[in-house]
């Protein structure tokens, strides 16, 4: 099993690092040259800055039981066709069965933002959101969820 980081916008990518760590697993944070990201223990992949050159490099790379770390749902998409397990920042387990409605959701919320200017405010992240993604990826680490 490796851990993958879609490490762009990812506010969780020092505390999955230090999970692999606690349980000897290899991982991977994947990244563009935009962000300055180093780590002592995880292979850092920067890949070109190019729109979802980090998605692509991921979703070639992942192998069957993989974790992957991402918010992006279209990446996800392309994950669950290489039997991966997904989890995204806020803990939410992506799985077969709910991966068309969060991609749905995604694109009903475009385009509200693109014809009617409306955006929802995101709610600034807390010690229990952290928390909360912790207990999932523990969970999933050790197959006691999925």
């Amino acid at each position: 099993m490796n851990i993958f980081i879609d490490a762009e916008g990812c506010p969780v990518v020092k505390e999955t690092v230090a999970i692999s760590k606690k349980n000897n697993l290899p991982v991977t944070i994947v990244k563009n040259y935009a962000h300055n990201i180093t780590d002592d223990y995880a292979q850092v992949v920067t890949v070109d800055i190019s729109s979802d050159s980090a998605d692509y490099y991921i979703a070639n790379h992942l192998r069957d039981d993989d974790v992957l770390i991402t918010q992006d749902y279209g990446l996800a998409a392309m994950a669950l066709s290489k039997k991966a397990r997904i989890l995204n920042q806020n803990g939410l387990i992506i799985t077969n069965d709910n991966i068309m409605t969060l991609l749905d959701n995604r694109h009903i919320n475009r385009k509200l933002r693109k014809d009617k200017n409306i955006y929802s405010k995101i709610k600034k992240r807390t010690a229990a959101d952290n928390d909360k993604f912790l207990i999932a990826l523990e969970g999933m680490i050790n197959k006691t969820s999925i």
